[in-house]
């Protein structure tokens, strides 16, 4: 009993700080709808401007003060990212910010490593909280039983200055409808940033307040930000209340789940994500979403066409460029384009759903990864033939995104893109823990091509041929009449369910196509690299794609190729300096804020002006 009582205890003080990063994160989705990916980061910076702090403040009251003044220090930085990054795009499609705060993870990733070196910090302990209570005999740290002492009172004001405060009031008005605030006359700018300002100390505050508990890395932006991004939207997207409640429930169970199922650690909390979301599609505390909201990825402005005779002949004379490397180029070109040209074919099947039926996924990784690893079973344990493995890796792929997507499905927007990551990060864990199958960490190897395509030149013809003809597939299905339902699905679903359509069964069968083009880019990936690793099922992936797409144009059906290209190419130049991760962070916030459609949408743009100067130069 005692031992129980203590693991309990040793839940609620860790989900003191998850509760205050959560409810930051909570705060500013719902009040902006920014999916806000650097939060873990303002986390990060709260625990390293504490650690400095707590070095120069001495005893009780520096402590103390130290964690609110990481509090302020971070709520200030936040201001600047919002003025500075997120002000210029919030016209733009929702969810596309979220590429201009991955910009802003690596930023900060590069500066912290710059002014706090690469090594870990250790977080002083709590003057006058440094020793252990025994409880049922038992013993807890007096920290832990501060934090929990603490946490409602934070939970008290703050639902303090949302429910009676004017600032509350306006908060709570933008959280339900932020048109209707602003035609009333509040100015939306500044509302919009001081709650970012308020998220961001929160964050700050909560990065600070473990620093007794654990310390100051260069790695916690993303160790925390996925548990985060689990609570707010098992609380409910914009509940503060469901955050808490979220907080204590997935810190709890993590530390149980430790203790008496250590295998389900991994995943755990997106079991229990993907179990709440089934029964109660919006969180425990969270309401059901308008047309358009969470999710919505561009507006029905203009028709998607098929290309014209100059893109058909530009298209044409790329891929004969393409196929004449070989004769001109190395060994290192072949490979690199080989790579880019996989790369294309993922992001293109992420943006044939999510471009054309307005279904974004946080977990597309899986069927990339489930094709390579259904290849490079079959060649490892039943010794079969590339070609017949390589074939396999599409139909499996195609088959676990039938499964997952038919629960999928029957949510939308960011509670739809939570539980494709849940359903991801399953297969990621079965993966990583089924060692006597999968290898676990150290992947399965070998996994060469057939003889006649050994040499680098045959397999990148075969790349080629494959990843174009892919590319060329999807295009050729958004131009069809499935694709035009499909659009028709994303831009009114109740329309087009009372003209007939079967909305749910077309998206359904969308989700299943671009996972099997996914587990055709698999598939070329295993063969290229003869192994397959866990990380290439990793969050980090799907996240991958998903950036490329929203960068190279979200509205446009070459924006993931084109994305995809571009940022290869870039991280293959950007890699080889020391700070590569600042340059490319800045290079893609300033891609977003100059070009809010994308790199094709804004060439398109520039395009039509540039013939409309033209016409109007004609009829003069």
């Amino acid at each position: 009993m005692g031992l129980f009582v203590a693991q309990l205890l040793t839940g609620l003080a860790n989900a003191a700080a998850l509760f205050l990063v959560a409810s930051g994160l909570s705060l500013i989705f719902g009040v902006t709808r920014i999916v806000n990916f650097a939060h873990g980061s303002l986390y990060m910076l709260g625990a390293y401007f504490g650690v400095t702090l707590m070095n120069t403040l001495p005893g009780v009251f520096g402590f103390w003060t130290s964690i609110l003044l990481s509090g302020l220090i971070v709520g200030v930085i936040g201001i600047a990212i919002e003025v500075c990054v997120l002000r210029p795009v919030y016209r733009a499609p929702e969810l596309f910010q979220l590429v201009a705060t991955f910009g802003v993870i690596l930023v900060i990733q590069d500066l912290t490593l710059m002014v706090w070196g690469a090594e870990d910090r250790l977080g002083p302990r709590a003057p006058g909280l440094k020793s252990v209570v025994r409880i049922l005999g038992e013993p807890v740290p007096q920290y832990d039983l501060a934090l929990i002492a603490i946490t409602p009172f934070i939970l008290l004001a703050l639902w303090w200055l949302i429910a009676r405060t004017r600032v509350g009031v306006l908060v709570r008005a933008a959280t339900q409808d932020r048109e209707m605030v602003g035609a009333l006359g509040v100015n939306q700018s500044w509302l919009f940033t001081g709650v970012f300002f308020l998220g961001s100390a929160l964050a700050g505050l909560g990065g600070a307040l473990q620093l007794p508990k654990g310390g100051a890395d260069l790695l916690m932006d993303l160790n925390i930000i996925s548990a985060v991004f689990v609570v707010v939207v098992i609380g409910g997207m914009g509940s503060i209340p469901g955050a808490f409640v979220a907080s204590v429930l997935i810190s709890v169970l993590n530390v149980f789940g430790v203790s008496y199922i250590p295998q389900s650690t991994l995943v755990l909390m997106y079991v229990v994500m993907a179990v709440v979301l089934l029964i109660r599609p919006y969180g425990l505390f969270g309401r059901e979403e308008k047309a358009g909201e969470h999710g919505q990825v561009g507006e029905p402005d203009r028709p998607i066409r098929p290309a014209g005779t100059k893109g058909r002949l530009f298209v044409a004379a790329l891929i004969a460029a393409l196929a004449l490397v070989p004769l001109v180029g190395e060994n290192f070109t072949q490979v690199l384009i080989t790579d880019i040209v996989i790369f294309c074919l993922f992001a293109a099947s992420l943006q044939f759903m999510l471009s054309t039926g307005g279904l974004v996924s946080f977990g597309h990784a899986a069927y990339f990864g489930g094709g390579a690893y259904a290849a490079a079973l079959l060649v490892t344990y039943a010794d079969t033939p590339m070609e017949l493995a390589f074939l396999f890796a599409p139909l499996a792929a195609g088959l676990l995104a039938l499964i997952f997507g038919w629960f999928c499905i029957r949510l939308s927007g960011v509670y739809f893109a939570m539980l494709t990551l849940a359903f991801s990060q399953l297969v990621w864990s079965l993966v990583f823990q089924w060692y006597d199958v999968t290898g676990g960490d150290d992947g399965l190897v070998n996994i060469w091509p057939a003889e006649w395509l050994s040499g680098t030149t045959a397999y990148y013809y075969f790349t080629l041929i494959v990843g174009v003809g892919g590319i060329i597939l999807l295009r050729q299905l958004a131009h069809a009449p499935f694709g035009y339902t499909l659009r028709a699905t994303r831009d009114s679903a109740r329309q087009a369910e009372a003209t007939g359509i079967n909305v749910k069964l077309v998206q359904w069968s969308a989700f299943a196509m671009a996972g099997a083009m996914a587990g055709l880019a698999g598939g070329l990936f295993v063969f290229s690299k003869g192994s397959i690793f866990p990380n290439e099922l990793e969050i980090g992936k799907s996240f991958d794609a998903l950036i490329v797409v929203f960068l190279g144009g979200v509205k446009t059906l070459s924006g993931g190729v084109v994305g995809a290209a571009f940022m290869e190419s870039a991280k293959d130049w950007l890699t080889r300096l020391e700070y590569w991760r600042l340059i490319l962070g800045l290079l893609i916030i300033g891609v977003v804020i100059i070009a809010p459609d994308g790199i094709v949408g804004t060439l398109r743009r520039v395009g039509e002006r540039i013939g409309l100067l033209r016409t109007q130069e004609f009829m003069r």
